[in-house]
């Protein structure tokens, strides 16, 4: 359950919280400018009516709803209205499509210097970069390591772009929250729930990709891991999934993200680069997403692909990211978003 109170002072707050304790929940306080909204945390169904009742009576609670989904503090019905994450100057969730952009791995300083640069110059506002790379074959290019975190960080303060990378296990975390301002967990890694619980408690801004064999209710289960932490700065992207057709790397599921709008207050994005595998698919992809109504892009830039050692054929070239920029731009402004 939630409850909503309409005179959220400290003290009323705290008599919400304790009251849950008393009962055996847990408890999460988001305080909006307007209105506290309490979140109880557990699985206690024999308490849920009294408690309701009780708190319905209260004169400073607004109104108490049950919230029936197994993820309860992501859940749409957590929240009135969708959250915004803040990662520096820069908002997720608002009325701008956001443009993460940059290479899928880290190279060199000099191949992030040309690439970041030219993205910031077309528009993007997050810079991103693979430092540790989670690859199928064990023998293929693993990423530079903490040598590209010190990278991405450095060009980041230069250029002032946040940094999002990613991080492949628990014992990661605090590495990688040292140099970047945004966790990012792979496909592969959704349901790794030591991990996701490991970069929730960073306090870090955690973009969780869904898996490409997960179901949106399994997609949900696992930012609840994060946001059960506490962090609720959470960002869901979806990638593509696996399914028969041998044309595409895998299929970008459209109808997720409008779902996952439907389902969840947290900002959802697309990263269409993986789902597409070749760079001519990645502009169409990538305006269909904001089209369904993507908060933001993830999308794979390099200044020389053909001699990329990670993903070069579905990374776009400058030139052509800049273009992608306009069209999103524009498409951005029929749907009267920036």
């Amino acid at each position: 359950m939630i409850v909503i109170l309409k005179r959220p002072t400290e003290e009323n707050i705290r008599l919400v919280c304790r009251k849950l304790e008393q009962y055996g929940y847990g408890s999460n306080v988001s305080q909006g400018e307007e209105k506290t909204i309490i979140g109880a945390i557990g699985t206690r169904p024999e308490h849920r009516a009294l408690l309701m009742e009780q708190f319905a009576g209260l004169p400073f609670v607004e109104r108490v709803v049950p919230v029936l989904k197994p993820y309860k503090l992501v859940s749409s019905e957590s929240r009135d209205g969708r959250s915004v994450v803040k990662v520096g100057s820069v908002s997720f969730g608002g009325s701008e499509v956001v443009l993460c952009a940059g290479p899928c791995a880290v190279e060199s300083f000099e191949q992030l210097s040309a690439v970041a640069g030219s993205v910031k110059a077309s528009g993007a506002k997050v810079l991103r970069g693979g430092a540790f790379k989670p690859r199928s074959s064990p023998y293929d290019f693993q990423g530079l390591g903490e040598k590209a975190l010190e990278m991405l960080s450095e060009l980041g303060r230069q250029l002032d772009l946040p940094v999002a990378t990613e991080v492949r296990s628990a014992r990661q975390v605090e590495i990688v929250a040292e140099h970047a301002d945004v966790l990012q967990i792979g496909a592969r890694n959704m349901q790794n729930f030591d991990l996701l619980r490991e970069a929730g408690h960073s306090g870090k801004p955690v973009l969780l990709k869904r898996g490409f064999s997960a179901t949106i209710e399994e997609w949900m289960k696992a930012a609840e891991y994060v946001a059960s932490t506490g962090n609720m700065n959470v960002l869901l992207c979806e990638r593509g999934v696996r399914t028969f057709e041998p044309q595409e790397r895998f299929t970008l599921d459209v109808t997720a993200v409008l779902l996952a709008r439907q389902h969840s207050h947290l900002p959802v994005g697309v990263d269409p680069s993986h789902p597409a595998g070749r760079r001519d698919l990645v502009p169409g992809l990538a305006l269909a997403g904001v089209a369904a109504g993507a908060d933001f892009l993830l999308v794979e830039v390099h200044n020389d692909p053909d001699s990329a050692l990670c993903d070069g054929p579905q990374a776009l070239l400058p030139d052509q990211f800049a273009e992608l920029a306009c069209q999103v731009r524009s498409v951005a402004k029929a749907l009267g978003r920036q």
